[in-house]
């Protein structure tokens, strides 16, 4: 049985009310606790990333458990449900930090991230491990995955355009109290939006879920040439993304700066997640006609490093304060990286074709696993990278509130405008680098690898 427009529009108000959480996380709580709070930036970011590597191997003991409930409303709603509650209390608590001493407040920080981690684990993984259960129909599977990761796109768009609003405007001069009312909207937000998800979306088709062990992603990777070099590249590509992401509110509020400058920043993010949408859905298949996979791969790695020059000598020439001048590279790194994550994807699924080939073994599943592993762990990486660079750099946030940004000395501002354009260039050039020297599989060999693999299978 097909599924209906009502359970498509449901899985999908799940994935925007998923990423709103995720996003709001990912993007706002160095911030919030190095700039606002006042925390040591090494510190936050090494608890940032000592909890997104302990959540990539999390990741799948969650799946084991979630592959042995047993429950009359299924084996994944109540893991979503469950796991939504409890990260939507905790992701207030990470945003409603009470009065503490310095020592206190490290100690209430860890905590809390960690369990935010564990909680947002507890409904993510059952989320998208559902959909072999919900519909036996290849066709729907796939139109739920698309639903799924476009939605999820929503939600991260809307955190990047009203955060910084909404905080002013519900804080005032108090970006602390502006913080913890948008995180108990989005709470909020969350927590109604599962709930839509969980009543609309039926577990109608059983299905054993094959879930894999660390060790197995390894070794998968250790048989696979080619899956080992596109998961390092994904790495890099991701790295590179996740220290922009977190140097660039920085930049705006102590280098562009002026009053105005949430709403600065609220516009270029916009226009930089437009960007990154615009590169998967028009640019990507505009470019496919004319270049194959790999030369679209190429060009886009291209001409990000290209966007970080222009961005970095928009930077050094006085036009740091212009924002027109500052959104036309940003609307070409983040329109490359749009079209970097569909190829990426792509490159993924034909190393698995390769792998069967070349071992007898097709460990989809498996590979991709290792996809969320490392991408999770890069990303703490890279925001660990960001609290060094920032107490490197002597960066200092505001002790009072309701005085205007701090005014930092022009050796600060010239290393935050290096660490946010040349930093991420370097990881990008070793990404194109990597590609160029490892990756072999041309839309020429894929498609005679798959037209191998179909001979295997009718012979």
């Amino acid at each position: 049985m097909e599924l209906t427009g009502k359970q498509k529009a449901a899985f999908g108000i799940g994935a925007v009310g998923k990423d709103m959480v995720y996003a709001l996380s990912a993007s706002y709580v160095m911030y919030y606790y190095q700039d606002v709070l006042h925390l040591s930036a090494t510190f936050v970011g090494l608890i940032l990333m000592i909890a997104r590597i302990f959540d990539a191997f999390n990741d799948p003991l969650m799946g084991i458990l979630v592959a042995k409930t047993r429950t009359r409303f299924g084996r994944f709603r109540p893991w979503i449900f469950t796991g939504t509650v409890l990260n939507a209390f905790v992701l207030y608590a990470l945003f409603a930090a009470p009065v503490l001493s310095e020592a206190g407040m490290m100690v209430y920080f860890s905590v809390a991230y960690i369990l935010w981690g564990v909680t947002y684990t507890m409904m993510d993984i059952p989320y998208w491990s559902m959909i072999p259960a919900v519909t036996k129909t290849p066709k729907d599977r796939e139109t739920l995955s698309v639903v799924g990761r476009t939605c999820a796109g929503v939600g991260s768009a809307l955190i990047a355009m009203f955060t910084m609003l909404l905080v002013g405007a519900l804080g005032g001069s108090s970006e602390r109290t502006g913080f913890q009312y948008v995180a108990l909207i989005v709470s909020g937000i969350f927590v109604v939006t599962e709930i839509i998800c969980c009543a609309s979306v039926k577990e109608n088709a059983p299905t054993e879920m094959k879930t894999a062990t660390v060790k197995e992603m390894f070794s998968a990777l250790l048989r696979n040439d080619q899956a080992m070099a596109v998961v390092a590249t994904i790495v890099l590509i991701n790295s590179a993304l996740y220290l922009t992401s977190n140097f660039i509110i920085y930049f705006f509020k102590y280098d562009f700066g002026g009053a105005g400058w949430k709403g600065s920043y609220t516009l270029f993010s916009t226009v930089g997640g437009a960007a990154q949408i615009l590169g998967m859905m028009v640019l990507y298949p505009l470019l496919r006609k004319k270049l194959s996979s790999t030369g679209v791969f190429r060009l886009s790695l291209i001409a990000a490093l290209v966007g970080y020059a222009i961005m970095l000598t928009f930077c050094l020439t006085g036009l740091s304060g212009n924002l027109i001048a500052l959104l036309v590279p940003g609307i070409v790194v983040f329109a490359c990286n749009g079209m970097l994550s569909v190829l990426t994807t792509l490159f993924l699924s034909n190393s698995v074709d390769y792998g069967q080939l070349k071992t007898g073994r097709r460990e989809e599943s498996v590979i991709f696993s290792m996809q969320t592993f490392v991408v999770k762990a890069a990303s703490g990486v890279a925001v660990f990278l960001t609290g060094i660079g920032l107490d490197i750099i002597g960066l200092a946030g505001n002790t009072d509130e309701t005085a205007p940004a701090a005014v930092q000395s022009d050796g600060t501002l010239l290393g935050l405008r290096l660490l946010m354009t040349v930093l991420p260039m370097l990881v990008l050039a070793a990404a194109l680098v990597l590609f160029r020297k490892k990756f072999i599989l041309t839309d020429e060999k894929a498609a005679a690898i798959s037209e191998a693999l179909q001979e295997q299978n009718h012979g």
